[in-house]
């Protein structure tokens, strides 16, 4: 079942990391994102709250920016329109969602975070697309997940992941949440045959996810399944 997702990571991570920290009031709304060959990511983005001149300061300046070229003169109320090649570590993430079949819907920043809105045909490819990504040391939360056609705003809270499920019920049948604990959070990894800080992350983040449930309140962030 196709599957759209949002994920959300940090701006100092990725993408205009440099020009976020030189301009903290800049808007962004990316418009769409295509791919030059394997590692090269061109977004079309639109720029807000700031003027032509300190913006392409700010992206001459930034380490993950390679080409910049306005498409558009300033529209009546001041934004800027711009074609941004990205540097390769940078398209390395996005190719990460490319190469398992991921198509970035949109994207956008808002308090130090890019939330990327993706499709997949399959879920399992949004797992291996995470995982991929947080092999290259970046983190990464898959914050709303919903199969298409049900929920196009994804306002549906997200249901666990296997990984997640594993871990919940494992530490749950081990006697991890009785009082006091049967087992430690390092036995359990071992069991699982993960590292402790994986289980600890993994578990922290379900334990978000069921909270917000029964709060029925958005969780905010979901477990991904390193």
């Amino acid at each position: 079942m196709t599957t759209i997702a949002e994920l959300s990571l940090s701006t100092d991570e990725f993408a205009l990391a440099e020009t976020f920290q030189e301009l903290p009031a800049l808007e962004v709304r990316v418009e769409s994102v295509v791919a030059e060959g394997p590692t090269r990511t061109v977004p079309l983005v639109w720029f807000s709250e700031v003027d032509r001149e300190t913006l392409e300061a700010a992206l001459e300046a930034d380490s993950t920016v390679d080409d910049y070229r306005q498409l558009l003169e300033n529209t009546a109320d001041g934004d800027l329109f711009y074609r941004v090649t990205y540097t390769e570590a940078v398209g390395s993430v996005c190719c990460c969602v490319y190469e398992h079949g991921g198509t970035v819907l949109d994207a956008r920043v808002a308090d130090g975070q890019w939330t990327l809105r993706l499709l997949f045909p399959h879920r399992e490819e949004l797992s291996d697309a995470v995982s991929g990504i947080e092999a290259q040391g970046v983190r990464i939360d898959v914050r709303r997940m919903v199969e298409a056609g049900t929920d196009e705003d994804l306002e549906t809270t997200a249901a666990l992941t296997e990984p997640q499920q594993e871990a919940i019920a494992e530490a749950y049948r081990q006697g991890y949440y009785d009082v006091p604990r049967e087992i430690s959070l390092e036995e359990l990894a071992n069991e699982l045959d993960i590292s402790h800080q994986a289980l600890s992350e993994r578990l922290r983040r379900a334990n978000r996810v069921l909270a917000g449930e029964q709060l029925d309140e958005p969780a905010g962030e979901v477990a991904t399944p390193d």
